[in-house]
């Protein structure tokens, strides 16, 4: 099959044909339709996060299942498909309390083994990972939730417990960050988003935040909120915009850390005399299980939440390792989320039920219209 992989840190990824992959007995292929291209991705890709090599990066990515192992009792070749990018065990305790973002025994595409920037990925323990895409959602939206969308929908109705009227501090409007202005206005929150970038500031507003700052400044924020925020979540990863997010919170506030902390941030102190006098929260946030996307999709769905106003763009596959090494510089959040297509159309049809897809990626050409009979499309996300 065709991939990108790049063999060492730092080199340019380019296409491949690797092996087809092996089906796990309780696993499933899925011919992926769209992927996203995440800040994670590229994290794995500089080393700041370490991978085994060579790597084909993506984690965020739906599609249509090809392959299932004999064990798998809830998924059919044809079913539409996403995962979240941690796919638990299935069997540890975690997991079996609906906890599989934290399995200690986690597998994650793009990062523990072969990810889908790539014609087919595997996903393991497939009927406790994989998640059916209702119709009315279509890839690429569906590829858009994998981390960015998931991770900050777990922060703040999870970890968070966001409620209505709550006022909800962003720090960082980049892929979770705007994430989190439009959910969090969705859930009826009053939010202030922060961006030292006045198009991501512009971006956020437009997504539904109340006030938008250029600094994370604590006394401009008490005087909005007439106190501090219930809820504050730092989308960047550094010690000062940790700090910033629990010096921003009123008593008894909950702080979430969805900004990767790496290198010398890993450490980085917090201000523990406001959490013990303030009696605060601190909490991290790592993805969403499987177990929660029913209830985010059903809002997608009632058209509560459009995920696809944060895509910026789509592209080819063949485009992605351009769009991940584009990373290395500054990208306005105003550009979106990029979503690499693969084969037939992101939005196409799903396949119908029993069609096996077959192992060159192509599908019966009277299963679609002829100017879908190309490559799978990569649908990429820019942060």
């Amino acid at each position: 099959m065709h991939a990108i992989s790049y063999p060492d840190y730092g080199a340019t990824p380019t296409m491949v044909d690797l092996p087809e992959p092996v089906c796990p007995p309780d696993g499933a292929v899925v011919a992926v339709r769209a992927t996203g291209v995440c800040r994670s991705d590229w994290h794995a890709w500089r080393g700041h996060d370490p991978v085994p090599l060579p790597m084909v990066p993506g984690h965020e990515f739906a599609g249509v299942v090809s392959e299932v192992g004999r064990l798998v009792k809830g998924f059919a070749v044809g079913d539409r498909v996403t995962a979240p990018f941690v796919n638990g065990c299935g069997r540890c305790t975690w997991c079996r309390d609906g906890h599989a973002q934290v399995c200690p025994d986690q597998e994650q595409p793009g990062f523990t083994r072969l990810g889908s920037f790539a014609e087919r990925v595997v996903v393991t323990a497939a009927d406790f990972n994989l998640v059916r895409l209702p119709q009315a959602v279509d890839f690429v939206t569906a590829a858009a939730l994998g981390c960015r969308f998931a991770t900050a929908y777990h922060a703040l109705t999870t970890q968070a417990q966001l409620a209505r009227d709550d006022w909800l501090l962003v720090i960082g409007c980049g892929g979770v960050g705007l994430s989190a202005v439009l959910i969090g206005h969705a859930l009826g929150a009053r939010v202030i988003a922060v961006d030292p970038s006045a198009s991501a500031r512009d971006r956020a507003a437009e997504l539904g935040a109340s006030r938008v700052l250029a600094e994370a400044d604590p006394e401009v924020i008490r005087d909005i909120t007439q106190g501090g925020a219930q809820v504050s979540i730092d989308a960047v990863g550094s010690a000062a915009t940790a700090s910033a997010g629990v010096l921003g919170l009123s008593r008894r506030g909950r702080h979430v850390q969805a900004g990767l902390m790496l290198g010398a941030n890993a450490n980085a102190p917090l201000p523990w005399d406001r959490v013990i006098a303030h009696e605060l929260t601190v909490v991290g946030s790592h993805g969403m299980a499987a177990a929660e996307y029913p209830q985010l999709l059903a809002l997608i769905e009632t058209g509560a939440l459009d995920p696809g106003q944060l895509v910026g763009r789509v592209v080819d596959l063949t485009q992605a390792s351009e769009e991940l090494m584009a990373l290395d510089r500054p990208v306005s959040a105003a550009a979106g989320i990029v979503v690499a297509t693969v084969g037939r159309e992101a939005t196409a049809p799903p396949t119908p039920a029993g069609h096996k897809v077959p192992r060159d990626g192509r599908e019966d050409a009277n299963l679609r219209p002829a100017a879908e009979a190309g490559m799978t499309r990569c649908v990429i996300v820019n942060e």
